[in-house]
């Protein structure tokens, strides 16, 4: 039950987050490209985060 709980919370802090994200970038006034470019940031940093986990816990193996 535990694990639910955190699955939830942890659920409810992304959405949070993404909402947020949304938020702000809805509001910026700035050249489309640009704009585009930040918005594809959060994808790019998280893909880089979960790769170097990935081989940071192949290597401890």
């Amino acid at each position: 039950m535990l694990i639910l709980k955190r699955q939830k919370l942890t659920l409810v802090l992304c959405w949070l987050i993404g909402v947020g994200y949304f938020s702000a970038m809805s509001n910026l006034e700035i050249n489309y490209f640009l704009k585009s470019l930040i918005a594809i940031l959060p994808m790019q940093v998280g893909a880089l985060i979960y790769t170097s986990h990935q081989r940071w816990t192949r290597r401890q193996d």
